[in-house]
């Protein structure tokens, strides 16, 4: 029997082997939307927002979520339901009467370092969509941190195009890992809120394939998303969900993206957008009028070309949908084990909390502190969340809502929600032995009194930031950085936990014992950090972002547009918002402060631990074209931890610069030495020459940082100049 089953096993073996899955699904996606009548090509190319609003009604087979596209049922094409899910599957305001894991933030994801942890998420927020009965996700936010002060930071990875290109791809695997589609977003350099239907993006096509549109590349090539949405704002004076050069040239014709591309809600201009390398518009409501029906079948009738085209955006999406397995594979409403899912989410925040202070050990926390005072931050409620369409909550809704005023439908998604993790129960489940006693922080006379009472204080400071506004500064708001620095001048052993969507300044930092930043930690932040703080977990984190010393460092200290009223929507009146790109260029973060030799408060890549680490060794081989890094890493303290090899290119053919071209997260033992090995990707040693990546050959350097400033002696080698297609 057991030959038996190898014959078999071999026969089948080798019929897959011949057989080319990709060519499988393109066959098939051609055959049916060939089946389809020209409504029903139509028909899959627009749908609603798919909520209660605008006097619209959730439509019938819908999942009140992002949207709802119907499918062909006679051609076995499923409707299309679609849930925001960066962070989580959505909670629209409640209005399904259910709840979804809320992965702590892009920000603290993006500061693991670690694609495992990212394909982990995924899975769990794919699985949960799945089993309400969706098979999209408006996930895979991929832009670089231009603007620290954006306020949809708290939604990305990084400012780094390799590590938000390598995470995202990890994300949107695990994602589609369940038989659903993920997109990846928001195509392209939509940097800020501000004015955001209007900005008008100025860079050069260099810079911007050096630099966020590499991250997309990446993050494309290594999760294979089945769609792409385009974004709100102009680039080089062309809306991103009209633009030739980004649908087009970019990504279809040189990245080869096979694809759809469906629009942001409420982004479409004309029905020319189709002609423009648009598949599908999103939200179709929110729009002047509705393009992709009346219009398009018009335009159609009359043109060939435009019939072709209707026909290829039909396949697209189809073949994106088979691609994934969501036709044989239908969403249906199933039981969550929302536990074991909590569980995932602690794990992501814990190895993306960032130890950025540690004076003489003051963390982990010591047992015999006898008196803790935990001070702020609604730290006795719940945990900070960011807000807009990305807001997760979880069964029974936010454990504070604070409202921000305003009204109309995006008013409740504009609110300062906090999710049910309460860190002062979490701190005195780890402080059985200690009094630990919670003032507000509302007067700061109350907390110093009590500060100075304490063996050990903590403050809890958060920063609040939301889809639709950006921040205007780097500092803590309603008076936290003169809390902090009154009660840290009380008592020197004063503990800063950050609950923050991006950067903050700290001009109280020097009188503080310790900072950990914590992020918007998610469904069991609460959890996480007192694991943090008491030593049970040790801090592995990094910096996914430069933190600046202040805004005069960035490439622009003021946000553009940052005048205009504040509005969800992003109107402007139709003023158009000139943003200058071309200012950094592809010198992103810590590459602009390394151009401008500007020093930052906290360096990209920078994180401490309870343990220390030897990074040695070094070496890069050139063979064949391929360019590879190695090097060692030692735990050499008493406690086990976790590093991050972090390879820099520091000069390339006589030019100094700066860039990550190799990261490996790696646990280690206290004692153990672990060897990493790290495949360089050649378009991080090349610039882009108008047609192609150029490696311009000669000698290059490449340096073992801790971080981007603290870099070891540089190793070089010689590097033959070649050219690598788009």
């Amino acid at each position: 029997m057991k030959v038996m089953i190898s014959l078999l096993a071999l026969t089948v073996s080798a019929g897959l082997a011949k057989a080319d899955p990709v060519k499988d699904i393109d066959a098939r996606a051609a055959a049916t939307v060939s089946a389809m009548t020209p409504d029903e090509r139509l028909q899959v190319l627009h749908g609603p927002m798919a909520l209660p609003i605008f006097g619209s009604k959730v439509p019938e087979g819908a999942v009140p979520g992002a949207g709802f596209i119907p499918g062909v049922k006679r051609l076995g094409v499923p409707n299309m339901t679609e849930s925001d899910a960066s962070l989580g599957v959505a909670w629209v305001g409640g209005l399904r009467g259910d709840g979804a894991t809320a992965l702590p933030s892009g920000m603290a994801l993006g500061a693991t370092w670690n694609p495992d942890i990212l394909r982990a998420g995924g899975a769990t927020i794919g699985a949960e969509a799945r089993a309400k009965g969706f098979n999209i996700l408006l996930a895979g936010g991929s832009n670089l941190i231009r603007e620290p002060r954006g306020g949809r930071t708290f939604e990305y990875l990084s400012e780094d195009p390799l590590l938000t290109g390598i995470l995202v791809g990890a994300s949107i695997d695990g994602i589609q890992s369940n038989h659903i589609v993920s997109t990846i977003k928001h195509f392209a350099l939509n940097g800020q809120e501000s004015g955001r239907k209007f900005d008008d993006v100025k860079i050069s096509d260099a810079a911007a394939r050096e630099s966020d549109l590499l991250a997309f590349e990446i993050g494309i090539e290594t999760g294979h998303p089945g769609s792409v949405m385009c974004s709100y704002n102009l680039v080089n004076g062309v809306k991103a969900c009209g633009n030739d050069y980004l649908l087009n040239k970019v990504l279809k014709q040189d990245w080869g993206y096979k694809g759809w591309v469906m629009s942001d809600w409420g982004a479409l201009d004309g029905v020319a957008n189709a002609l423009n390398g648009l598949d599908q518009e999103s939200g179709d409501q929110l729009d002047r009028q509705l393009y992709f029906g009346k219009p398009l079948a018009e335009l159609a009738a009359k043109d060939p070309k435009v019939a072709a085209r209707v026909s290829d955006m039909a396949t697209r999406i189809v073949r994106s949908l088979y691609a994934v397995g969501a036709d044989a594979n239908p969403a249906a409403k199933t039981p969550i084990d929302l536990k074991a899912n909590a569980q995932a989410a602690e794990r992501a925040e814990k190895e993306g909390i960032v130890l950025l202070r540690n004076v003489d050990k003051a963390l982990p926390l010591a047992a015999t502190a006898k008196k803790i005072v935990v001070i702020g931050g609604y730290a006795d409620t719940g945990v900070l969340s960011g807000a807009g369409s990305s807001q997760v909550q979880g069964e029974g809704g936010p454990a504070l809502l604070l409202s921000n005023g305003g009204a109309g439908p995006f008013a409740a998604l504009m609110g300062e929600a906090y999710q049910r993790s309460i860190p002062l129960d979490a701190i005195r489940a780890q402080a059985k032995g200690a009094k630990v006693v919670y003032r507000n922080g509302r007067y700061i006379t109350d907390a110093v009194e009590a500060a100075k009472t304490a063996d050990v204080v903590i403050i809890f400071a958060t920063q609040w930031s939301t889809e639709g506004l950006d921040l205007p500064d780097l500092s803590l708001p309603r008076g936290q950085d003169a809390l902090i620095d009154a009660v840290a001048s009380a008592n020197p052993k004063t503990i800063v936990v950050l609950e923050s969507g991006s950067p903050v300044v700290m001009p109280w930092l020097a009188k503080t014992a310790a900072v950990v930043e914590a992020w918007y930690p998610g469904i069991r932040g609460g959890q996480a950090i007192a694991s943090v703080l008491f030593g049970e977990t040790t801090p592995s984190g990094r910096l996914p972002v430069t933190f600046p010393a202040s805004v005069d460092q960035l490439p622009r200290p003021k946000v553009d547009g940052s005048d205009l009223e504040p509005d969800f929507g992003g109107e402007t009146g139709g003023t158009v918002v000139p943003v200058n790109y071309d200012i950094e260029g592809s010198d992103v973060g810590y590459r602009w402060f390394a151009r401008t030799h500007a020093t930052p408060l906290f360096p990209f890549g920078f994180g401490l631990s309870y343990t220390e680490f030897k990074r040695e060794g070094l070496k890069i081989e050139v063979k064949g074209g391929v360019v590879t890094a190695r090097a060692s890493l030692q735990n050499i303290g008493s406690r086990p931890g976790a590093d991050v090899a972090q390879v820099y290119l520091t000069n390339m053919a006589g030019k100094p610069t700066e860039r990550l071209v190799g990261f490996a997260k790696v646990d280690l033992a206290p004692g153990e030495t672990k060897e990493v090995t790290m495949t360089l990707d050649p378009r991080l040693l090349a610039n882009w020459s108008g047609k192609d990546w150029a490696v311009s050959g000669g000698l290059y350097s490449f340096a073992l940082g801790a971080n981007a400033a603290e870099l070891q002696a540089p190793v070089s080698v010689k590097i033959a100049p070649r050219h690598l297609k788009p």
